[in-house]
């Protein structure tokens, strides 16, 4: 892979920086990535023909199910998988360069909240824990580590013990950062008598993952501000096919980092982009970050961008399993 579009990815300012550097690295895949190359020819799209980002052939991610979707040859060093509802293929995610995904969610994370060594992080992911090859646990435990506080850590059912610690940190007035997948957090709320969490970050990761009814996210944050004493509720947009994340600080709407867009496509015609904002579509992502796999993405999830360059998620298509980190249909 070339170093300097490597390198160049994680220096992005600008939108027309972004645009150049989306269509090199379309180039670059479109002919090294075998499943893809497959999926271009089989739309009969020919690469050259590609001028702007809103004509890249965008691959579903169900073809992460059953295919290796890989850049390059270099060797594999970690394979992430979905975790998925009962009789469902996850998807599994070939990952052959970690440190690209470490400087992706540390970068985004300085540029969303800042040095992860000025937190205490708590983390309360059961399930996610008990299984292997989770990404969203992979990023969390080296969130921790970055962290440097004896207080971090996985929490998973030791409920107590993380209501002390987030005391303790508020006490000593530290900024406290409570990671949690939706159902956990719920349960976190509905304990006969909830912890008063004011002043901390609550984070849900989305994800109810059979353990409790899907509600939408509205009435879930809406339960976890008051019960919890907090005003927003802070929100992770990520999967385990992409290398980057979108952050929400409230109100649902999400933010990436610059070298991730969300472009929205027409239900009806899937190979077409919006080009205004405010229309309902599928959510598609650019994560330039996943150089080494398919940094052009076509999710399942349902939803719209705002004039501000925030996107927010509505829900999924109804053909599709609520799985992983994506968030609850509505």
């Amino acid at each position: 892979m070339r170093n300097d579009l490597q390198e160049r990815i994680f220096t992005l300012h600008d939108l027309p920086g972004f645009r150049e550097t989306a269509l090199e690295v379309f180039r670059y895949q479109s002919s090294g990535n075998t499943v893809y190359k497959e999926f271009i020819t089989g739309l009969r799209c020919d690469p050259d023909s590609v001028k702007s980002p809103e004509e890249i052939p965008f691959l579903p991610v169900e073809f992460y199910r059953n295919r290796e979707v890989i850049t390059g040859n270099s060797p594999v060093q970690i394979v992430f998988k979905s975790s998925s509802t009962s009789g469902s293929v996850p998807g599994s995610h070939f990952v052959t360069d970690l440190q690209i995904y470490e400087k992706s969610f540390t970068s985004a994370f300085n540029i969303f909240y800042g040095e992860p060594s000025d937190y205490l992080i708590a983390a309360l992911l059961p399930s996610y824990t008990e299984r292997e090859g989770s990404s969203l646990v992979y990023m969390a435990e080296k969130l921790i580590v970055m962290s440097r506080n004896p207080l971090s850590g996985f929490y998973r059912d030791d409920i107590p013990g993380l209501v002390n610690a987030i005391i303790r940190g508020k006490n000593e007035n530290q900024k406290v950062l409570l990671l949690g997948v939706s159902f956990a957090l719920l349960d976190l709320a509905e304990m006969k008598s909830p912890p008063d969490l004011s002043g901390v970050i609550v984070m849900e990761t989305g994800g109810m993952k059979g353990r409790r009814k899907e509600i939408t996210r509205e009435e879930l944050h809406s339960i976890l501000t008051e019960k919890l004493n907090v005003r927003f509720i802070h929100s992770e947009y990520g999967m385990t096919e992409l290398m980057s994340q979108a952050y929400s600080k409230g109100e649902g709407k999400f933010y990436c980092p610059p070298w991730m867009k969300v472009m929205i496509r027409d239900p009806q015609d899937p190979l077409t982009i919006y080009r205004e904002t405010g229309r309902t579509g599928g959510i598609n992502i650019i994560d330039l970050a996943n150089i080494n796999s398919c940094s052009f993405l076509a999710t399942s999830d349902l939803g719209r961008l705002n004039a501000d360059g925030s996107f927010e998620v509505l829900g999924r298509f109804d053909n599709s399993d609520v799985r992983g980190c994506n968030l609850m249909a509505e």
